[in-house]
């Protein structure tokens, strides 16, 4: 039988998250997250651009690398107008909606169908869209899989006719979540009728916070497979709850959403609370991510070539560049799924290649950085931890799942 590239990617991706004996408890939790997340996770990627393009200070010369995952940010840092971008993830579904947005940019005819197809997503002329303008242009893995089937026999580019935002882990993850809400008689989309950021604190004191004195609630969000759906491995989970229990965690981190920022600048709760981007009920145009709005339309478009897409993992793909090549990295949450000696791989990696100047931007669970007394001192000794800066930046992140946003600068050499 063929090896895909399907099962390359996901031996890689139990290589990252499997650190414990097969039938151990860890050891079951850890092989149930690698099955849930072959296929397509994030439909949208949570981490908010606009923190990032500002901790990154992308220039027009920078070559940016970073994780693919939904391919929001990636074609959202194309309106900082840099030189390249390598986009890298072993999740094929992942490269595959990258190569499909990155394709739609450049091939559908103007911001109304490509609004249409990747904001609205859920119009059966979207399908059209894909089979008459876009589909041609494409490579042949990328069709196989768009034009493949899902678990129950629907075409998986049919997705853009019934509301991708609601499919995908993350997507049946958030859609658990509103039915576990209206159990307790609760609809989260309340929290879009708020006309303020006093309302948006009294509709969520009001309504969702006692959901989590729940008992059964307390009970799951325990279990760390409750997890799975935000894309939270088991030793990540253990870092998201630190010394409290989980539930007052992420009761902390839904009141950021929620409360924090203005809901008409916040596309990401608008997303969590309304499952898409329309304001309130599909009747209005909510806010949205950089590369979806008509403003950077033509940059997106213009600059869509520059990206290059690969299933790689990341310290594979820096070992096969030259010293002093890339400018700019970005590792989403993905070192809190490492032990030491991947760690220790991908900051050689990252400092082999970096140009003087460098960022490296993380995210991780918990609200300190990982890499103090895990990365060699001879490594992280080349960097600079903006700690103030990152502090801030963690503070404005719309996105407000995570603990800690970080940035490390390399410094001069003498």
């Amino acid at each position: 039988m063929a090896v895909t590239a399907n099962d390359i990617g996901h031996k890689k991706i139990t290589n990252a998250v499997h650190r414990h004996r097969h039938l151990s408890k860890q050891g079951l939790l850890e092989r149930a997250f690698t099955f849930a997340f072959r296929g397509l996770v994030y439909a949208q990627i949570w981490e908010d651009p606009a923190v990032d393009m500002e901790a990154l200070a992308i220039t027009p010369d920078s070559h940016v690398v970073t994780i693919a995952s939904g391919g929001c940010n990636v074609l959202s840092y194309l309106t900082a107008d840099p030189a390249k971008i390598t986009a890298v993830d072993l999740n094929t579904a992942h490269i595959a909606l990258n190569k499909l947005k990155l394709m739609a940019a450049r091939r559908l005819p103007d911001h109304a169908a490509f609004h249409r197809f990747f904001a609205q997503a859920d119009n059966k002329a979207n399908v059209a869209a894909y089979r008459d303008l876009v589909a041609p242009h494409l490579d042949e893995a990328t069709r196989r899989y768009w034009e493949g089937r899902d678990m129950i026999g629907r075409r998986r580019i049919g997705g853009f006719a019934r509301g991708i935002y609601k499919h995908g882990l993350l997507g049946r993850f958030i859609g658990a979540a509103h039915l576990l809400a209206r159990v307790h008689g609760v609809n989260p989309k309340r929290m879009l009728d708020a006309q303020s950021r006093e309302e948006q604190v009294e509709i969520f004191e009001r309504e969702l916070a006692p959901i989590f004195d729940k008992g059964f609630v307390r009970w799951l969000t325990s279990q760390p497979a409750s997890l799975f759906g935000l894309g939270i491995p088991p030793a990540q989970f253990e870092a998201l709850a630190g010394d409290d229990r989980m539930d007052n965690v992420l009761k902390a981190r839904l009141k950021k959403l929620a409360c924090d920022f203005d809901l008409k600048d916040n596309y990401f709760a608008v997303q969590a609370f309304g499952r898409g981007y329309a304001a309130k009920g599909g009747e209005a145009e909510g806010p949205l991510p950089p590369y979806l709005q008509a403003a950077n339309h033509d940059a997106v478009r213009a600059r869509a070539e520059r990206v290059d897409v690969r299933h790689v993992n990341f310290t594979d793909f820096l070992a096969s560049q030259p010293d002093a090549s890339c400018d700019r990295y970005i590792l989403l949450d993905a070192q809190d799924w490492m032990d030491d000696e991947q760690l220790n791989a991908i900051w050689a990696q990252i400092t082999r290649t970096a140009k003087p100047g460098a960022r490296v931007l993380f995210r991780t669970a918990g609200e300190p950085s990982i890499l103090p007394g895990r990365v060699v001192d001879d490594v992280l000794d080349r960097w600079d931890y903006r700690a103030d800066e990152s502090l801030d930046y963690t503070a404005r992140d719309r996105s407000a799942i995570y603990g800690g946003v970080h940035l490390y600068v390399l410094k001069d050499q003498l």
